[in-house]
């Protein structure tokens, strides 16, 4: 049975950038003898400094003591050639992210430290596989990928290359475990859980800006007051940048052979040849220049209360607006399901979007005076929700369902008629790549939920908000976003497909 590295064990870290010195600082706090290598004259015992004046910050805030705060600073040593890890038990590469600087620099660790020790990379994006294939023994080497800041985030990817012996990575594991982050397990394949699995907030936001369905500030308001995100995914990649981003999408999609669930985006591309890469260069989605207002959200002006409001059924949408029209005093009745019916205002009938447009709902429900809303989080606590009007509705029908939800406490943005909106057509892509990883072995329904909370802040893992919604209607809306595209972009996990005929979901 394998465990944590004793105490006692030396860490060694190379690198001492950012990513390397937070290692670094993990790792002697949780109390190891730390050696830090880097091959820039005087960057190593800079960095160490700079650990230090962590550790008393923290102490001046009393998450450390002062005695706990100087001896993890003590354990910090600056070294300075690879021989000097001879004694070290685990040693962490933090370089430059280039596969054959990463092999030379494994192929002379294996000849300067003992054969027990544990070689490790922090790489987000190279094949652990590649690496250790240019190794005497693979077996020992294995991915560590920590998230930045490493001190603050709590997700450690550990990862297995083809040739990783599993004790190997299990003793990473349970280290990670002891250091006090939230490892999960993972298969060395393109994006590994998180820069994989996360592609489609981007790409399904940036397709349906492509489209015309709003603008930048609408969709991301969409997704963080209705989809519960912690930041829209145009906020989101202005913040990472766009060469970053950018490239990580084009690693993913060149490394599955250009699939097209991976394809990059062209709107993208032109931000990054234009040199607009977000906050760093002061513009990209968005303006930070000095002076420039960030753009608001277009909003539906409030419309008069329908006279007559029925709700249908018991989903958690209809009993979330029961709530809140009874909240702000709006009478309503409440009848039976009928069929996929939210509700009725007036004449128009509300519906939530399944991947269709609201113009073809329209057709194939015969109700001309259709209004689709988008997913919620939670229908009872979301402050906006997105709507697409069919193109035979009445602007009557139209102002009745708009002014239904305003009367419930929603603010509207109307979106074009786009299938899926925005976040239902976002979250069912997040399953279903996060249900592709599963269904491939890259990792396991928990560890992906994990890793996804925990690696880029999502409200939900994807596989248990998939189980919200219903394996079944996730399955019918990416079903129709491959009818209206025609696309293997959009075709449905087999293994989504398998539970749906099962009746189970990822619990």
């Amino acid at each position: 049975m394998t465990q944590a590295l004793s105490q006692q064990a030396v860490v060694a870290v190379i690198g001492a950038g950012a990513m390397g010195a937070g290692i670094a600082q993990v790792a002697a706090a949780g109390g190891h003898p730390v050696k830090l290598l880097d091959n820039r004259p005087g960057a190593a015992a800079q960095a160490i400094e700079g650990i230090r004046a962590q550790f008393e910050k923290m102490a001046a805030r009393g998450k450390l003591s002062a005695e706990a705060a100087q001896a993890a600073g003590a354990r910090l040593q600056a070294v300075g050639q690879v021989a000097d890890l001879f004694d070290a038990a685990l040693v962490v590469e933090a370089i430059v992210e280039n596969l054959q600087v990463k092999q030379t620099l494994f192929k002379e660790l294996e000849t300067a430290v003992s054969e027990g020790c544990i070689l490790v990379s922090n790489t987000s994006s190279i094949s652990i596989t590649a690496i250790g294939a240019a190794l005497g023994n693979p077996q020992r080497l294995a991915g560590l990928h920590f998230f930045n800041p490493a001190p603050l985030m709590a997700l450690v990817e550990v990862v297995s290359g083809l040739a990783t012996a599993p004790d190997v990575a299990s003793t990473l594991y349970d280290t990670a475990l002891a250091w006090g982050k939230t490892p999960v397990h993972a298969k060395s394949t393109p994006g590994f859980i998180v820069n994989r699995v996360a592609r489609p907030y981007y790409a399904e936001a940036l397709r349906v800006l492509t489209e015309g369905g709003a603008d930048c500030a609408t969709l991301d308001a969409c997704c963080r007051e209705s989809g519960g995100f912690r930041m829209g995914p145009f906020e989101l990649m202005d913040m990472i940048g766009h060469d970053v981003n950018f490239a990580v999408t084009n690693s993913v999609w060149r490394a599955f052979f250009n699939d097209p669930r991976f394809l990059p985006s062209l709107i993208q591309q032109d931000l990054v040849d234009a040199g607009f890469l977000g906050k760093k260069s002061g513009r990209g989605f968005y303006d930070y220049q000095d002076g420039a207002s960030k753009p608001l959200p277009a909003t539906v002006p409030a419309l008069a209360r329908p006279h007559e409001i029925v709700l249908y059924g018991q989903s958690a949408a209809a009993q979330a607006l029961a709530m809140r029209l009874q909240a702000n005093n709006v009478s309503f009745t409440q009848a039976h399901a009928l069929g996929d019916t939210l509700a009725t205002a007036g004449s128009a009938t509300l519906r939530i979007t399944d991947g269709r447009t609201a113009t073809r709902c329209a057709v194939d429900t015969q109700t001309p005076n259709t209004v689709l809303i988008d997913l919620a989080l939670d229908y009872a606590k979301a402050t906006r929700l997105a709507v697409s009007v069919a193109a035979q509705c009445d602007d009557a029908a139209a102002n009745s369902a708009i002014g239904l939800l305003q009367a419930a406490g929603f603010a509207v943005s109307q979106l074009q008629d786009i299938p899926g909106l925005i976040v239902m057509r976002t979250v069912t892509m997040l399953a279903n790549e996060a249900s592709d990883a599963v269904n491939q072995g890259v990792c396991d329904a928990a560890a992906v939920d994990t890793a996804m909370r925990l690696g880029v802040n999502y409200p939900c893992g994807p596989l248990a908000w998939a189980n919200h919604v219903g394996l079944a209607q996730v399955s019918t809306v990416l079903g129709h976003l491959a009818q209206t595209y025609g696309e293997d972009r959009y075709r449905t996990s087999p293994l989504i497909q398998h539970h749906v005929f099962a009746a189970k979901d990822f619990s």
